[in-house]
């Protein structure tokens, strides 16, 4: 069950967490230690074919990263949720696929590594929807710079402890959030450690 009010929803280190709500929904992704990025998918709760698509967003607004009051859109090109607030910098990204298996394998990493694309299926999983596949997620805090090249740099989120973004979702969605176990490069900080982020509904 969904929780609502002041309370805050734990998401830990390397984990991910689905949850199921109604259109109108706040949920606010805190940025607990101000270091951590999170992987961010939205499907429509009615049909797990549709998904918050980065592609279809990119094309509506115009830019490569969508910032406090843009309307995010679906892969049937419907709005699912919109960025109503943002304290952090408005550093995101929308281009990098969540990592998985493969990209740790291609990384150096012979034994199992946690990724996001696997916390994403086993969130979906833990509320009763069947992943049909993986979207590209919007990565919320995460700093891919890009140079007048065209070419991209993995640094670090330049987010504050305790910053947020505040997602509204536009229909009855399934939002599932992932603290990436991200530890071979500085997308989570110089430190290079991922840590615990919060959630909180209104």
């Amino acid at each position: 069950m969904t929780q609502r009010g002041s309370e805050r929803i734990l998401i830990p280190a390397r984990r991910g967490k689905a949850l199921r709500v109604t259109a109108g929904t706040l949920v606010r992704v805190i940025n607990t230690h101000g270091t951590q990025v999170v992987d961010t998918w939205a499907l429509n709760d009615q049909d797990a074919h549709e998904w918050l698509s980065m592609e279809h967003t990119r094309a509506s607004l115009r830019k490569l990263n969508p910032g406090r009051g843009d309307v995010l859109l679906t892969n049937h090109r419907q709005p699912i949720v919109s960025i109503e607030e943002d304290t952090t910098p408005g550093v995101h990204d929308s281009l990098i696929a969540a990592c998985d298996r493969y990209r740790y394998q291609l990384l150096g990493v012979s034994a199992y590594h946690d990724n996001c694309s696997d916390n994403f299926a086993a969130a979906l999983r833990e509320v009763g929807v069947l992943p049909v596949a993986i979207p590209c997620p919007l990565n919320l805090f995460m700093n891919i710079p890009a140079d007048s090249s065209g070419r991209v740099e993995f640094r670090a989120p330049v987010s504050q402890a305790g910053q947020y973004v505040g997602l509204r979702a536009h229909m009855d969605a399934v939002l599932v959030f992932c603290a990436c176990p991200q530890d071979l490069l500085p997308v989570n900080g110089e430190h290079m450690a991922p840590t615990e982020v919060h959630l909180s509904i209104e």
